[in-house]
């Protein structure tokens, strides 16, 4: 085989319809749409509508609350942490935002750094985030360790 001789399967590659190209293409004419009516015209955008009945949409009551306050934190969990230091990616005494992101154990700063509990840790850290768990704090404190919470 050369590369001249390179080919897509057969029918991997279908051709776009030409529409209302005439009687013969089997699209002309309507092109499709049927006949007649609202939907067989251009520029009709009836998503939502009922036939001016009230749509549902405006029928039922508006429900919950978006906070704007609300912040979204970059999670870390204590396994990953501890797989980190057993791979030598994290350095165990010094740990915070940017050497987080360096190894790769959050992508996005987001609103701030938490550190939940999941996992277990043997390493004694010194960690710097912006929250916390309480079962998180007691056991990297129970580890040996510290962590401390920008207020």
């Amino acid at each position: 085989m050369k590369l001249n001789e390179l080919r897509d399967n057969e029918g991997a590659r279908k051709s776009r319809i030409r529409v209302g190209r005439g009687i013969g293409s089997g699209k002309g004419k309507t092109g499709g749409r049927g006949v007649k009516g609202q939907k067989s015209r251009s520029g009709v955008s009836i998503h939502g509508f009922e036939g001016g009945q009230m749509p549902i949409y405006r029928r039922l009551p508006k429900r919950g609350f978006k906070n704007p306050f609300a912040k979204t934190f970059a999670v870390v969990n204590l396994d990953s942490i501890q797989k980190a230091i057993d791979a030598g990616k994290l350095n165990a005494n010094e740990i915070n935002k940017e050497s987080l992101m360096a190894s790769n154990l959050i992508s996005a700063e987001l609103d701030g750094v938490r550190l939940l509990a999941r996992g277990a840790i043997t390493a004694a850290i010194n960690i710097t985030v912006d929250s916390a768990s309480k079962a998180a704090v007691e056991a990297v404190e129970k580890a040996g360790g510290k962590v401390m919470v920008n207020a």
